[in-house]
C-alpha cells in the first residue's frame, strides 16, 4: 500500500487530535500552530484520505463496572487462507475480544478480552473450542492491571520512519 506524504504540519495535527479528540477549529489551529481556516482545509483533507478514522473516549472503565481483562494468544491447526477468514470472522462477531492481531511465528493470533466475570470469558473459550475455527491450541493469561496503554506517538514514529529511508 502506498503511502501518502505527510508534511510536518500534518503530522501536528495527527498528533493534536490524537491527543484531544475533537477539537473547535481555532484550539486546533492553536496547538497546530497554523491559521485557522489552513488548519481546517488540512483536517478536512486527512478525513477523506482516510487518515483519522473517527474519535474516541477514553473511558475509565474500571469505574463503570467490575471485568476480566485476558489477553490470549492462538495457533491454528491449518494456515489456509478460508481457516484464516473463518477464524477472523468470528472473531469480528464477538464484542468481548476489543483487540485481534493477526501475527508471525509460534502463534497465530493475540486476542485482548474484555469480559464481565471469568466465567464469561470461559464461555467465550468453549464456545471459541466447539465452534469449526480449527484451533490448535490457545494460552491465556489473566491481566492483574494495565501498566501502559495509550498511542504510539506519531512525530517520533514518522520521524524515525524517514531517517531509515
Amino acid at each position: 500500500m502506498k503511502k501518502t506524504a505527510l508534511d510536518a504540519t500534518d503530522i501536528r495535527i495527527l498528533s493534536a487530535v490524537q491527543a484531544h479528540g475533537q477539537l473547535s477549529k481555532t484550539r486546533l489551529s492553536e496547538i497546530v500552530n497554523i491559521s485557522a481556516t489552513p488548519c481546517w482545509a488540512r483536517l478536512d483533507r486527512l478525513k477523506a484520505a482516510g487518515f483519522i478514522r473517527g474519535y474516541h473516549a477514553d473511558i475509565a472503565l474500571n469505574r463503570v463496572c467490575d471485568f476480566t481483562l485476558v489477553m490470549v494468544t492462538v495457533s491454528l491447526t491449518h494456515h489456509r487462507k478460508a481457516d484464516f477468514d473463518r477464524f477472523e470472522a468470528w472473531v469480528a462477531r464477538h464484542d468481548e475480544i476489543t483487540e485481534c492481531i493477526a501475527t508471525g511465528g509460534g502463534m497465530d493470533y493475540v486476542l485482548k478480552t474484555v469480559c464481565p466475570t471469568l466465567s464469561a470469558f470461559q464461555d467465550l473459550m468453549r464456545e471459541m473450542l466447539e465452534t469449526d475455527l480449527s484451533v490448535d491450541r490457545y494460552m491465556t493469561y489473566i491481566a492483574t492491571r494495565v501498566v501502559k496503554a495509550g498511542q504510539p506517538n506519531i512525530a517520533k514514529l514518522v520521524g524515525a520512519a524517514a531517517r531509515q529511508t
